[in-house]
Order: structure tokens, then C-alpha cells, then sequence
């Protein structure tokens, strides 16, 4: 899956001379916590609540309540702004941007393509991906099998639902240090009692069931 695919097109944005209290408007206007900062077509920095609170006036200075008011509304993006920030290309795999998000912890990825933002990967665009990539909502049924790792084992499991012909939707596999894999597979029916049958004929070990209907 490419970032392309799951990236939050247009995203909302502001220019290095923006008011910060104009930024944070449209923060809770659109529900966001980032906002990419543009200037002349090109991405110059990331804007985020963290930084707006660090910038946020403090009583504990010379100043009345009222100046550091005054100070903070005339206070502009490209003051409190995070500049040059990390960025991906569209034609970035899925998994490229979750581990660069990861590695750097940061929560939002501009995308660039020819030097032009045309979108941002986010945590909840990230989530939604791993949601639908593991058929999660869909109905049908996800069995969750213990099996060796070793080559032939997706044939085999492939060959007992084209015997009971069951539909294989989604699968997934996930080692993690153990001593046999689990296989997460996802099929188009709510009645496996046969393709269980089979699979634990197979020697296959049957850990979990959940059906979505």
C-alpha cells in the first residue's frame, strides 16, 4: 500500500505569517493538532500545539496581562514554528512512513512530490491503514492458526479453503520471536466448520476465532 493511498490530501495550512492565534483558530475550527506552514508553494516548517504552548505568554515576567496579550496576537507562525521538517514521498510504501513516524516520533508526515506538498500521513491515517489491511470490519471471519514456519505452509492453508470453497479475504502473518507463527486469515464466511475441520486435519492448531457479522 502507498502513502498516496492513505495520505490526507489538500491538508489545511498556514504561511509563515500567520498569527499564531489565527493558527490555533483553525486548529480547533478543523480538529487538528499540526498545521504544514507554506510559503510560495513550498513547505517551510510544521506548526503544532506543543509549539504553541512552549511560546505561550508567562506571567512570570515584567509584563502586565494585558502586553503579553497584545505580544501574543501579533506573535507570527514563523516564530514558534518547527522548521525543515521530516518529509515522504507519495510513492513511499505505507510501512516506510510508519517507521520513519516511528523512529523520529513525530505524529504527522508532509508529503512531498516535486518539491510540493500534497498531503500529510498522520497516526489515524496510519491506523485506519492497519484497520482495513487486516479486514477487520469486514464480515466474515478471522481465524488466528499456530503453524510452523517453514516454505508451503500458505499453499497448504490456501488449498483447504479452495476445498471447502472459502474465499481467503485477508492474511496476515506474525512471528515476533515465537517458536511456530500465527497466521491471522480472513475469509468470506461466518460458517467454517468444515474449513476448521480441515485445517486441524492439516495440523494446524486453530488459537483463535472471531466472527464479524
Amino acid at each position: 500500500m502507498f502513502v498516496r493511498w492513505r495520505m490526507t490530501a489538500h491538508p489545511f495550512t498556514v504561511s509563515p505569517s500567520t498569527t499564531v492565534p489565527e493558527a490555533v483558530e483553525m486548529m480547533q475550527t478543523h480538529n487538528v493538532r499540526k498545521l504544514p506552514v507554506v510559503s510560495e508553494g513550498r513547505l517551510v516548517g510544521i506548526i503544532s500545539q506543543s509549539d504553541i504552548d512552549r511560546a505561550s505568554p508567562s506571567m512570570a515576567t515584567s509584563f502586565s496581562a494585558g502586553e503579553l496579550v497584545y505580544l501574543f496576537s501579533k506573535l507570527k507562525v514563523s516564530k514558534v514554528m518547527t522548521r525543515d521538517p521530516i518529509t515522504i514521498g507519495p510513492d513511499a510504501l505505507l510501512e516506510q512512513a510508519a517507521i520513519v513516524m516511528r523512529d523520529r516520533k513525530i505524529e504527522i508526515l508532509p508529503v512531498l512530490e516535486d518539491g510540493e506538498l500534497v498531503g500529510v500521513i498522520t497516526e489515524s491515517d496510519l491506523l485506519d491503514a492497519f484497520i482495513d489491511l487486516n479486514g477487520a470490519r469486514m464480515n466474515g471471519t478471522r481465524l488466528v492458526i499456530e503453524a510452523d514456519d517453514q516454505p508451503g505452509v500458505m499453499a497448504r492453508l490456501a488449498s483447504i479453503t479452495g476445498a471447502v470453497r472459502t474465499n481467503i479475504t485477508h492474511i496476515a502473518v506474525y512471528r515476533g520471536g515465537l517458536e511456530r507463527s500465527l497466521v491471522v486469515l480472513g475469509v468470506n464466511t461466518l460458517n467454517t466448520v468444515d474449513l476448521e475441520r480441515q485445517i486441524a486435519d492439516a495440523g494446524f492448531t486453530l488459537k483463535y476465532r472471531l466472527r464479524n457479522e
